[in-house]
């Protein structure tokens, strides 16, 4: 393995969910080698993120600085090894844009479930292929879970809190943070064994 990997994390606007979600991960991988980004499928490209987000990050200690949205490109989803997005209809928009991308793109609470009980032993068994990096090899076992994992039929999306109150920005931060466990236990997991090999 020659790198860490790539994460793009995708909405709509790219203000509210996205941020909060690329900045808890970034938080969460200090230290991993991990890059996390960014971008949404309709963006408001150039303005900060929504004050109600920035008070979520600030409470959970994240950075909430220098940030400007940005538009989801396929140069951006050719360079990712993994594409979380906040909604299914995300995910759809991205592979359409990208079909390329079908394979390592995935909602954050489906990929949560995927992941969810998955010993850091697991991820080695087989190792990564020469050359892959640890966010997609992990990323392509998760997904090899899917069958052998109950699909989530409702309370896929993470919620859309544009135009609520603090309330609103309360059960997305709420949701992506008890989704984050076991995302982020799979990607230390897998770059703490890289340093082992």
């Amino acid at each position: 393995m020659t790198n860490s990997g790539t994460v793009l994390v995708v909405c709509t606007g790219n203000v509210c969910r996205s941020p909060y979600l690329e900045r808890r991960l970034r938080q969460e991988l200090v230290g991993t080698g991990i890059t996390v980004s960014g971008a949404g499928t309709r963006a408001l490209t150039g303005r900060d993120m929504d004050p109600g987000t920035r008070e979520r990050l600030l409470a959970a200690g994240a950075d909430a600085e220098g940030f400007a949205a940005r538009d989801l490109t396929v140069e951006l989803l050719r360079g990712a090894d993994l594409v979380i997005t906040a909604a299914r209809e995300h995910r759809a928009a991205a592979t359409r844009l990208f079909p390329g991308a079908l394979r390592r793109t995935v909602t954050l609470r489906d990929l949560a479930d995927l992941l969810d009980g998955v010993a850091p032993a697991d991820l080695l068994q087989p190792p990564p292929a020469e050359g892959t990096s640890w966010v997609r090899h992990v990323v392509d076992r998760a997904l090899l879970r899917r069958g052998t994992v109950p699909a989530r039929q409702d309370g896929v999306d993470v919620h859309d809190p544009i135009g609520e109150g603090p309330e609103g920005f309360a059960l997305m931060a709420r949701q992506v943070d008890d989704a984050l466990g076991p995302v982020v236990a799979a990607l230390r997991a897998g770059v703490a064994a890289s340093r082992t090999l």
